[in-house]
Order: structure tokens, then sequence, then C-alpha cells
């Protein structure tokens, strides 16, 4: 019985697997414990953790991508892609930082996501959880929009009102860890310094290359 049962486990899975069902429940009695298996896009994961999936995929992600994201980065994929809702993405977030699997660093007001050292390792041994099939949509996914991450990432602006009761706007422009460009503007009102901010996302390449030219 036990031998016609391990069969007919082995030959669901392989199965399931070879279809790529994106979902399914299955049943395993052994005796009187009832153990769920969640499959979802080829990840077999206990029903006590279910979100190892989630975890895999931040950690592949921020190691796939070579620079710092930003959590709407990622949440605009993985939400996207129905992988979760926003709310358990925030709790895995929350989970691979207290694990020391996820780093976050704040520049000016934006915070920056990268994967640690413990999470390449730990990345390491479970990559192969994850199944080809979103592996291939996370590929793709950076592949195709590989420049406007990064320089959504690279491109940073914000203001504060300062002692003088005027407003600083700040503006800043990173390539991988070294910072190319940072601006401070004080100007008088708040609407200012906002617009200030919101141009430079725009035309930060124009203004840069502008610098140089007359500063060179």
């Amino acid at each position: 019985m036990d031998l016609f049962y391990n069969y007919f486990k082995i030959y669901t899975m392989r199965a399931l697997f070879k279809n790529r069902v994106n979902y399914s429940n299955i049943m395993e009695i052994t005796g009187t414990k009832i153990l769920l298996i969640s499959i979802k896009k080829g990840l077999i994961f206990m029903s006590q953790d279910p979100l190892t999936l989630y975890k895999l995929i931040i950690l592949y992600i921020l190691n796939k991508a070579k620079f710092h994201l930003t959590f709407s980065q990622i949440s605009n994929f993985i939400l996207e892609k129905e992988y979760t809702n926003y709310l358990t993405l925030q709790q895995v977030m929350s989970d691979l930082q207290e694990a020391e699997l996820i780093k976050s660093k704040v520049l000016t007001n934006r915070t920056y996501f990268s994967i640690t050292d413990e999470g390449r390792n730990t990345l390491s041994y479970f990559e192969n959880r994850i199944s080809d099939a979103i592996i291939q949509d996370i590929d793709t996914f950076l592949s195709e929009n590989l420049l406007e991450l990064r320089n959504e990432s690279a491109i940073t602006a914000t203001y504060y009102m300062a002692t003088s009761k005027d407003y600083i706007a700040e503006l800043s422009a990173r390539e991988k860890n070294m910072e190319l460009i940072n601006i401070k503007l004080s100007v008088p009102t708040e609407d200012m310094a906002e617009t200030i901010c919101n141009h430079w996302y725009n035309k930060n390449q124009q203004l840069y290359q502008f610098l140089m030219e007359q500063l060179l």
C-alpha cells in the first residue's frame, strides 16, 4: 500500500509540473496526518510556510537586478503577475529584513532594497525551488525594463524646509555606487521646490550633460 501510494504521489507531481499547473491543492494523507501541499507556478511549499515562494521571488529579483530597487518597483512586478496581494508582500519584505536576507537604505525620501550576502547564500540553496516559468517571467521583466528601473533607482529628488524658512530642493544622480551629481537649490516656496524635484526626474540627463559641457 505504501509503495503504491508513493508511486502515485510521484506520478501526480510529475504530471503537474509537466503541464505547469498554475495552482492546485493536493491532500496528502498519511495515517491520521493531513498535509496540504500548495503548488503555484511550480514551487512546492508546506502550508505552514505559505510565504516561501514570495520570499524566493524577491531574493531572486534583487540578486538578478544587480542594483538597489524600491518597494514600488518590486511590487509592480509581483502584483502585476498576481503572485500575491499588497499586504502579504509588505509582510514578506518585513520578514526578509528581520532575517537579514535583504537590507534597506534611505536616500533622500526613498527607501531602496538590496540583497545581503546571507540572502545570496539562502538563494543559492533554494533557487531550484523556483519554477522555470517564474524565473523566465522575472528575467524578461528585468531585461525589458532595465534602463527604466536603473534610472528610477539612480535619480532622486526631495525637498525640505530650512531654518531660514526657505525650501531646499536636493537633487542627485547615481551610477552604481558612485554619486555623479548632487545639487541643492534654495527657493522661497514649497510649490517651487516641488516643481524643481518633479522636473529633475524628467530632465536630469539634459541638465547633467549641460553642466559637463559648460564646466569642462
